[in-house]
């Protein structure tokens, strides 16, 4: 096998060694600065002190202690559908780095043929045949990072899908707590209902014989028969928002609502202490500022990409091949013949599209940097929000305990009052009213409280932190 000229294996090894210490023409990437305060401030005087890795011990739904609720959200990232389409998308996205990464290695070829030619009709006719084996290589090098820079991009991309993919799954999980506290919180409701609707049932008795013994009025039989029907009328709104809710968890799980059934439990309003930190810690907490930043990071490699299109195209490329009239003379080494070469191209003229394809990645790269300290700033807000409601609802439900502690006094004086005969049935009305507006507030507020706690945990992140 005839071997290449040593001066033409040296220059090509020059060429391989000067390509390779190629050189960068793209920016150096900076995480776009944004002004940080120093504290949220609506985390005021009333957030209590707790361990600042409260939520890095384990899965964050389980600090409301409802191991029912811990199952679920458990079943959320093998079977939700949004968490799956996330999933898939970050696959994509890493073997588009593997694919990016081929491109700064040689591609190597092999091809082989036969060919068998002759003539007929003519007196002592012959055939010709061919056979020929090659092998090949091509290689770009990376001298002006191009290559590079599309790898980096890459990886940067495939970073954000990670991110993305721990947004969808706490998004989620998120609104599943939350569906799931809202549909325990209205169970809590029909069950204070029904409670009441046994004391309207026992007071229209009462009513219905004080008429017929001609103490009370028509009227008053009448204003307890609405009262009522109107609270077995709200117990047929909370089943239908309840019905809705379980739907809405099913199809969170994965599953057709035919399939799945939540059956009525007793409320467990557990409210955890959520410590916010300082707002710092969110660039590193919530998946979808790191989602924002890695995407700054793609674009800024873009730059690279379209400004190495100002500088030529150099390809090296080798072969070695040998053919003969027969398999046995594939071999030979009077048949072998070898290539070694070298190819550049610059465009000369393209009427501005180098320089426009610069501008465009560029303003990208300006376009992803905004988005990503909007994302920040709206991540400040969405902090400071659950935690102005986190204080105001704690105070709250301080209050409207009071206030259902009282009326329900209130409805016990006027009830007896009403049957002594010393108030009218609608100072009874008025009293069972309120205080029945009373207890469902308290349960209202309750409920908000646990929902806004999930909500503060989204919001910081839910426990996820960024890769190094």
């Amino acid at each position: 096998m005839p071997k290449p000229p040593r001066h033409a294996i040296g220059a090509a090894c020059l060429l391989a060694v000067g390509f390779l210490g190629g050189c960068a023409v793209g920016p150096a990437y900076h995480v776009p600065a944004i002004a940080q305060p120093l504290a949220f401030k609506e985390a005021g005087p009333w957030a209590p002190a707790a361990p600042a890795d409260l939520l890095e011990r384990g899965p964050w739904w389980t600090l409301f202690g409802d191991p029912l609720l811990n199952n679920l959200a458990a079943s959320v990232e093998v079977s939700n559908q949004n968490v799956a389409q996330a999933v898939a998308s970050y696959a994509q996205a890493r073997a588009l780095v593997q694919q990016r990464r081929s491109s700064l290695l040689p591609a190597v070829g092999f091809s082989g043929g036969a060919d068998k030619s002759g003539g007929a009709g003519a007196v002592g006719a012959s055939s010709d045949q061919r056979y020929r084996l090659s092998i090949g290589s091509t290689w770009e090098p990376d001298i002006w990072n191009r290559l590079g820079a599309g790898v980096n991009s890459a990886n940067a991309s495939a970073a954000a899908s990670a991110a993305d993919l721990a947004a969808a799954r706490l998004s989620a999980q998120g609104e599943l707590a939350i569906n799931y506290f809202t549909l325990r919180q209205t169970d809590a409701q029909r069950e204070l209902l029904a409670r009441t609707i046994e004391g309207f049932q026992r007071v229209l008795t009462i009513t219905g014989n004080r008429f017929d013994a001609g103490i009370a009025a028509k009227s008053d039989v009448l204003q307890a028969q609405t009262q009522l029907a109107n609270a077995q009328s709200d117990d047929l709104s909370l089943a239908r928002q309840r019905a809705r809710l379980e739907h809405a968890i099913a199809v969170l799980l994965g599953k057709a609502p035919a399939d799945f059934a939540l059956a009525q439990a007793p409320w467990q309003a557990n409210i955890p202490v959520v410590p916010a930190g300082v707002p710092s810690a969110l660039l590193q907490r919530r998946p979808d500022i790191a989602a924002a930043e890695r995407r700054v990071a793609a674009a800024n490699a873009q730059i690279g990409v379209a400004r190495a299109a100002w500088y030529p195209n150099i390809g090296l490329s080798g072969s070695y091949g040998t053919g003969g009239s027969s398999v046995s003379n594939l071999f030979s080494v009077s048949t072998a013949v070898w290539s070694l070469g070298l190819s550049a191209a610059q465009t000369v003229f393209n009427a501005g599209a180098t320089r426009a394809g610069v501008a465009i990645a560029e303003a990208q790269q300006q376009e992803a940097s905004a988005r990503y300290r909007q994302t920040v700033l709206g991540a400040f807000a969405d902090v400071e929000d659950q935690l102005a409601a986190s204080g105001v609802l704690a105070r709250q439900t301080v209050l409207l305990r009071q206030a259902t502690e009282a009326a329900n006094q209130v409805e016990v004086q006027i009830l007896n009052r009403y049957t002594a005969g010393r108030v009218s049935y609608t100072e009874v009305v008025q009293a069972q009213a309120t205080a029945l507006s009373a207890r469902r507030a308290l349960v209202q507020a309750e409920a908000d409280r646990q929902t806004t706690a999930v909500a503060l945990i989204q919001a910081l992140g839910g426990g996820w932190h960024t890769a190094p």
